[in-house]
């Protein structure tokens, strides 16, 4: 599992689904066997934004879905979300409406809060290429060390916008070329700890840390 951050101000996670699907044929009777495992980016939707009272309106989550001919990527931003319930039936329902969408490289809208176009990894990274970029990988630079300096050691170089993009993989991890556009991106390799964790989970862990010490990224 991997991933990317956004700053104090806007908190950005990039999810690869390298087999998700990208048309709306899938059963929400069956979202892991039929859609391309979307359930896991299901999983990672709900703890990037879901609070016992609400949402984090201060999340932008991105889905690129690459078990297609083509490409699509998937928004979600908090501010605008609308009908997101904690649970993986409701959540896969609105990315079902978003692939229903005829796609074009520009983003349109599916509903409230939630857009769609075509483009994958590359396209993704030349959108955020102003933002500094964390990459969770279980090698990495340990969190632990650095969290505790906060802003005395930056994450990655200074970002322009402020901005800051946490990246994850799904549960084949991150392919090589990925990888490589990563590094030439100049992505910051951080770990969260030597055992192999869901997605999910990781942004749990990123969104803990950020609410906890807001500044340890900065």
């Amino acid at each position: 599992m991997y991933l990317l951050l956004a700053s104090t101000a806007m908190r950005n996670f990039i999810v690869v689904g390298h087999k998700a699907t990208t048309t709306p044929n899938f059963s929400l009777e069956d979202i892991p066997g039929t859609s391309g495992r979307l359930d896991i980016l299901c999983r990672a939707v709900t703890s990037a934004f879901v609070l016992s009272h609400g949402i984090r309106k201060d999340v932008c989550v991105y889905l690129v879905l690459l078990g297609g001919e083509t490409a699509k990527t998937i928004q979600l931003r908090g501010e605008t979300l609308r009908h997101l319930n904690p649970d993986e039936r409701t959540t896969a329902a609105l990315l079902k409406k978003a692939l229903a969408v005829p796609a074009t490289p520009q983003w349109a809208m599916s509903t409230s809060g939630i857009f769609v176009r075509t483009g994958g990894f590359p396209e993704l990274l030349s959108d955020l290429k102003d933002a500094r970029l964390i990459y969770l990988r279980e090698d990495g630079t340990d969190i632990r060390p650095i969290s505790k300096e906060s802003g005395k050691e930056c994450m990655a170089c200074a970002s322009p916008s402020g901005e800051m993009a946490f990246i994850l993989g799904d549960h084949t991890g991150m392919m090589p070329e990925e990888e490589a556009l990563l590094e030439q991106a100049g992505a910051r390799v951080v770990s969260l700890g030597p055992v192999s964790l869901h997605a999910d989970h990781c942004i749990v862990l990123i969104n803990w840390l950020l609410d906890t010490d807001p500044v340890m990224f900065e």
